[in-house]
């Protein structure tokens, strides 16, 4: 691992550190990183990108177009939380703030951030609003797994029943985007933390190489006594996706299905360590309802509907190569996966 150095020095007191990661995502990044240098302009921060080791050239991207940053080089790629966990290791801000990569500030975001975190001293980790490019509306305040509420969007029903307190628990549909709420967790793509929170439950579990670090760690806070808020006021634009879409080397035949393996072995890795026994629910539950849909195209001789069986048929083996993989929860496969 390389860390290089800003050129100059910051100012005595650091309101907050904002830390990237990036992998592979060099022009994404680049406006990233031009949006945050405009959020902090009023600001007194400090910029990390923790790069996962791209081979794009982002990481000579950020040494000669944002001097300004600290630059902390992985020889390996991390995944998300252990490498976040790089930056946070040395961060020195009164707040950290962790940023995607394909993720940039509304104007006034930033500060409106840090200033509902003075306010909110009970706030271990807070998140805003998530909206698209096109400015669609993407979930940005979440209840925890359960696995009646997986089921519930598995199955559709949290789709077809959005404002349904029940069916739409899960990603909290039901409720008025505009309001502040406190919530379970709050995606990754942003969100602002209390250092000394942390220090009570320690930071993201490097057992998740991608998926459910965030939730993993929210539920932590929690269970120590903070709170988790979300503010509407807090607009970020997030893309979504970009690292996983520039993998090139893959251990199963398509993309779509490698980043399909690393979320089924989160999944068993977190009900494991929070469920528990729950964790052979959270299997079968996944294995039946894919068994289900191959049995209602097994028969049928259209192509859509034949390449649906198959679709299904590779879901079910990725689920049992995941808990092959974790040991049923029990083991995280070394980084990267």
């Amino acid at each position: 691992m390389q860390v290089s150095q800003p050129t100059a020095a910051g100012p005595s007191v650091c309101q907050a550190s904002i830390i990237i990661v990036s992998f592979n995502t060099r022009e994404i990044l680049r406006e990233c990183l031009d949006s945050v240098v405009r959020a902090a302009a009023n600001l007194s921060v400090e910029i990390w990108v923790v790069d996962n080791h791209s081979d794009d050239g982002s990481p000579e991207m950020v040494e000669q177009d944002f001097p300004q940053v600290r630059l902390v080089r992985s020889d390996v790629n991390l995944g998300f939380g252990a490498a976040n966990n790089l930056a946070l290791n040395q961060a020195s801000g009164q707040y950290f703030v962790l940023l995607n990569s394909d993720a940039f500030f509304q104007p006034g975001s930033l500060e409106l951030a840090i200033k509902h975190m003075d306010e909110t001293p009970e706030c271990g980790l807070g998140g805003g609003l998530l909206l698209g490019r096109d400015g669609s509306w993407q979930p940005s305040s979440r209840s925890f797994h359960s696995i009646l509420r997986d089921a519930i969007v598995m199955t559709g029903l949290a789709g077809k029943f959005p404002k349904s307190r029940l069916f739409g628990h899960f990603d909290r549909t039901w409720a008025d985007i505009h309001e502040a709420a406190q919530a379970d967790w709050v995606p990754g793509a942003f969100s602002i933390m209390r250092p000394s929170a942390l220090a009570r439950t320690g930071l993201f579990d490097p057992a998740f190489f991608l998926y459910y670090e965030e939730v993993d760690l929210c539920r932590r806070l929690k269970q120590a006594g903070y709170k988790i808020w979300y503010w509407p006021d807090v607009v970020v634009v997030h893309i979504g996706g970009e690292s996983s879409r520039q993998l090139k080397k893959l251990e199963v035949s398509s993309k779509a299905a490698q980043v399909v393996l690393w979320r089924m072995r989160s999944t068993l890795l977190y009900y494991r360590k929070h469920h528990g026994q729950q964790v052979y629910f959270a299997k079968w539950l996944e294995i039946l309802l894919y068994r289900v849909t191959v049995l209602r195209n097994l028969s049928s001789s259209d192509p859509l509907r034949q390449q649906r069986k198959q679709h299904y048929k590779t879901l079910i083996a990725l689920m049992g190569q995941a808990w092959k993989d974790t040991r049923g929860g029990r083991f995280s496969p070394p980084a990267p996966w």
